[in-house]
């Protein structure tokens, strides 16, 4: 496939391939839809097999952050960026301030933020070159690790689920096999314990799956066994495309909630699979949108109350998600998709009848003045 027509085949708007050989960085931006506002979405680093497989996450994430944000109610468009390397060995302040150029030149049109593989840290030698980048340290002026509103509005959906699945929202005694035990995994399972659910948790690094076991009282999985577990809820925390053909049918649970973006490998094909397994998923831009919501915060003036008390919401959303679905009898993803697509097109067809308007009301004006 063609660059252009991965670039075409979701209506992205603008991508950016950043090259800088002293620092090494090699990047791709992604700005998919600004109709809401500038293009916001993390910066993630990881060592991708190809360039393709790179461009290819990159147009999937920040397609994702579009509906994420409109879903939301946020005023901001969707955007992401990638750079291919190894985060644990190829990090260097250079490269992440040749990055920084890179998103000042495009002049606020995309905003930057952490992701997998970056951090705090990262994002403040970007800071260096552009003001156009969120997820700073507090005491910057920023609202430091959007992780642990991620992991609550995460927490919140999931408890919407079980509302749907059985008409309490109780996740005590549950059982979780959760994916994942970077910063978001670690405080969903934080949540979790707190409310008294039972919690599995598996990672690619051992390491952390076993410390934030032994902090919370979890069971340890091996990453393979992950998708075989006898639980409740699947609360996938890692990378994207685990629903997926291999993984379906070994699925016992009951509910797919957790803080991955692009979950479903192939959205309908796999969407269908699970609605056949009679597997509730919350759609999964939806339920993650925490982070999102916090780094939006900070472009406010940063509360973290505030930010948890709207990442809260989520909730609500993931019920009238599930109302849709019931209502039209369509996939839950599919009803998302569609709240999603109704308020992006509702505010770019007032933006047009505003900019129709400004230019009649412009044209009036300058006739007026010359018969004058």
């Amino acid at each position: 496939m063609s660059i252009f027509t991965h670039v075409q085949q979701h209506d992205h708007e603008q991508v950016v391939f950043c090259s800088d050989k002293p620092s090494g960085l090699k990047a791709i931006i992604a700005i998919h839809n600004t109709n809401l506002g500038p293009a916001l979405g993390g910066t993630r680093m990881w060592m991708y097999a190809t360039d393709e497989e790179a461009l290819t996450d990159v147009l999937r994430l920040s397609r994702g952050m579009t509906y994420k944000a409109s879903v939301a109610g946020l005023n901001l468009g969707g955007g992401k960026a990638v750079i291919i390397g190894d985060p644990n060995k190829q990090k260097t302040e250079a490269m992440f301030r040749a990055f920084g150029r890179f998103v000042e030149g495009l002049a606020g049109r995309y905003i930057t933020a952490e992701d997998v593989g970056t951090a705090v840290r990262d994002m403040e030698y970007v800071r260096m070159e552009t003001k156009y980048v969120t997820g700073i340290d507090l005491a910057l002026g920023g609202s430091g690790d959007p992780s642990p509103v991620t992991a609550y509005g995460v927490y919140m959906g999931m408890k919407a689920c079980m509302k749907e699945l059985t008409g309490s929202d109780s996740l005590t005694n549950k059982k979780v096999a959760v994916q994942g035990a970077g910063n978001v995994g670690q405080f969903v399972c934080e949540h979790l314990t707190k409310e008294g659910a039972r919690v599995f948790v598996s990672d690619i690094f051992p390491d952390k799956a076993k410390r934030v076991a032994a902090e919370v009282k979890a069971e340890v999985v091996a990453p393979e066994k992950i998708y075989e577990v006898d639980a409740d809820i699947f609360c996938p925390c890692a990378l994207g495309a685990i629903v997926n053909d291999d993984t379906i049918p070994k699925f016992k649970f009951k509910i797919i909630a957790g803080g991955a973006n692009n979950q479903l490998a192939d959205e309908q094909k796999h969407g269908r699979m699970l609605i056949e397994r009679g597997i509730l998923y919350a759609p999964d831009y939806a339920i993650n949108a925490g982070g999102l919501i916090n780094v939006y915060n900070e472009l406010e003036g940063y509360s973290q109350e505030r930010a948890l008390q709207q990442a809260s919401g989520i909730y609500d959303t993931i019920l009238n998600i599930f109302s849709i679905s019931k209502n039209e009898n369509i996939p839950t993803y599919e009803a998302s998709n569609r709240l999603a697509e109704q308020r992006i097109a509702s505010i770019s067809r007032m933006k047009s009848i505003y900019a129709g308007k400004s230019q009649f009301v412009g044209r009036l004006g300058e006739n007026d003045f010359g018969k004058r």
